[in-house]
């Protein structure tokens, strides 16, 4: 049984906290009830969430997910009940992992388990954002409309990465060709080669590029099962440490200060919080609720952490615009845009237009950014095998100087 954090308050009005274990949410209210206590808050701790869905596990597709986000906001809309929606959209789905899903956040919703806590069980279909969005319409009454906004979301994130992934494409098969070219004529021309330069390798007259190539190429050869373990172990000492908390905080800041990447990183990670916080704003919700749900859309945590600081500022009474500009990550233009927005109270409105803006900033920089990685990659492996024509040339040359 899952664990449950709680906020309750007890009949002398004092507030109490802990944790207990239940079947569902309902259960662990009536669990409180029995105690004396009256539920102000539960949530499913955070540790079960992120290891909750068992079968579940394996991940569905994003243009998936915005589909079933979009019917089932569709269905709600014409008056289906909640849980008559989840079954038709269970029966109709032809995925079959999202099928098990439906069947389990039905299958909880049916117990008592509110929509977006029933979804928090499976994190890899239903991320935490679009949980907390879920829990904010059900708490505000606009489900439908929050749904179809996570829909539209959803489907933009997969048109923009289908847009990244396509730029590319080419400057990745590059890498892959050049490394692949390297690799034959390491092992399979260069060694043909010592034979040749045994003589001039004995009287001490061979050139230290060639030297150093021949002893490359036999080291390829001779240890390739070495290097292909270090190479699986790096990665996979590299994922462990990913996964750590300090590891996934060094990533993020090296990920918004790489030379080329850096910044497309960054526009996009700006251009989605500002695109959540402003559909929160338009829905009603009140902006420190608004600014705690958008803050994790960033995918960043040095930005989460920038725009939680934010939240306590604008608590303190000062405007949105102020911490964004002391943080140092956000553009002075973009920040400039919040101020008058926030002046005019149209800041919903102006924030969707920003990240409109942000997107399109980050097009021109990814074509501009592959533009600069194309001959790139082709100087490098000119440079390569340029490295390896001369380590193999020179001692030729010498050759035939002395027979000559």
């Amino acid at each position: 049984m899952p664990d449950f954090t709680y906020e309750a308050l007890a009949r002398t009005g004092t507030k109490s906290t802990g944790t207990l274990t239940a079947n569902s949410e309902r259960e662990a209210a009536q669990i409180l009830d029995g105690r004396g206590l009256f539920p102000l808050k539960i949530v499913m701790a955070k540790t079960q969430a992120a290891n909750a869905g068992g079968l579940f596990s394996a991940r569905v597709n994003g243009r998936t997910v915005a589909t079933f986000y979009a019917q089932l906001a569709d269905l709600l809309h014409s008056g289906v009940p909640l849980l008559r929606s989840l079954e038709l959209l269970e029966r109709q789905s032809t995925n079959k992992t999202l099928q098990s899903v439906l069947r389990d956040v039905r299958a909880r919703v049916a117990d008592g388990t509110g929509l977006a806590q029933a979804m928090a069980f499976h994190p890899k279909v239903f991320n935490e954002l679009a949980v907390s969005m879920v829990r904010a319409g059900q708490e505000g009454g606009f489900l439908e409309d929050v749904l179809k906004r996570i829909a539209s979301f959803v489907e933009h994130q997969e048109d923009l990465k289908a847009k990244v992934v396509g730029s590319l494409a080419y400057p990745v098969f590059l890498a892959l060709a050049g490394a692949a070219v390297v690799l034959v004529l390491m092992i399979f021309f260069v060694p043909k080669f010592e034979t040749i330069f045994e003589k001039l390798k004995e009287q001490g007259d061979m050139p230290s590029i060639t030297t150093a190539l021949l002893w490359t190429s036999n080291f390829i050869i001779e240890y390739w099962w070495l290097l292909l373990l270090g190479l699986v172990g790096s990665a996979v000492a590299f994922q462990m440490w990913a996964n750590t908390p300090s590891g996934r905080l060094t990533i993020d800041k090296m990920k918004i200060r790489l030379p080329l990447f850096g910044p497309v990183f960054m526009s996009l990670a700006l251009s989605r919080f500002c695109r959540i916080l402003g559909t929160m704003l338009h829905n009603g919700i009140p902006i420190l609720k608004a600014l705690n749900i958008s803050k994790d859309s960033t995918g960043n945590r040095v930005l989460s952490a920038a725009i939680e600081k934010s939240a306590e500022n604008v608590t303190a009474g000062a405007k949105l615009a102020d911490p964004l500009r002391k943080s140092g990550y956000f553009p002075t233009d973009i920040v400039e845009i919040i101020t008058i927005a926030e002046e005019a109270n149209a800041l919903e409105k102006v924030l969707i237009d920003v990240a409109d803006s942000l997107d399109k900033r980050t097009a021109r920089k990814l074509e501009m950014m592959v533009k600069l990685l194309e001959p790139l990659m082709l100087l490098v492996m000119a440079v390569v095998v340029g490295t390896i024509a001369v380590g193999l040339l020179m001692p030729i040359f010498k050759i035939s100087s002395t027979i000559g």
